[in-house]
């Protein structure tokens, strides 16, 4: 199973805009993909479902990260990094059995000019830890704001093309 994570809780953001992007792209090639905004993770995470304490809430969640074999992260721009709500859901998974030799791609936006370069960067190291595997194609989408379509899809066509071209080296990854 894949999951896309919309790793921000900002709600109606364009990290999900593109996660939606993504899933629509990979149904387009034949395969399904589970969407999560970390949006929906509860609300008092940090309080009840850290350090091996595990809410109702959450064991849902955990069974979803749990069954995922392939990781989509799209990841925004926060203060230089990927958002710190990111890292909490790693923390607040089953270490190492969550991620360790599962498959991941990664892809930095954001509304400078870079694409979360840094940010990418930073997770790349995290994923390294437990032991996720990433596929070398990572994506920087700099500009999201000019990237992303009324309707919410990428329509510029280099864009397009590395993103089509990370899907089809993900799906065989």
């Amino acid at each position: 199973m894949i999951t896309i994570i919309a790793t921000t809780n900002r709600p109606n953001s364009n990290t999900l805009k593109v996660a939606k992007y993504y899933q629509k792209q990979l149904k387009e090639k034949g395969v399904d993909a589970n969407l999560f905004s970390l949006e929906h993770l509860p609300a008092d995470v940090l309080n009840t479902d850290m350090y091996g304490k595990r809410s109702e809430a959450f064991q849902e969640i955990q069974n979803m990260i749990n069954s995922t074999g392939k990781f989509l992260f799209i990841m925004p721009e926060y203060n230089g990094s990927y958002p710190g709500v990111l890292k909490v859901l790693i923390d607040a998974c089953n270490f190492p059995d969550s991620f360790y030799d599962k498959k991941a791609a990664l892809v930095g936006i954001s509304s400078g000019k870079y694409g979360n370069i840094r940010g990418v960067d930073h997770f790349t190291g995290v994923c390294h830890y437990i032991h996720l595997n990433i596929l070398p194609l990572r994506l920087h989408i700099p500009n999201i704001k000019t990237e992303l379509d009324e309707a919410g899809n990428l329509h510029q066509p280099d864009t397009v093309k590395f993103t089509n071209e990370q899907i089809e080296k993900f799906i065989k990854f």
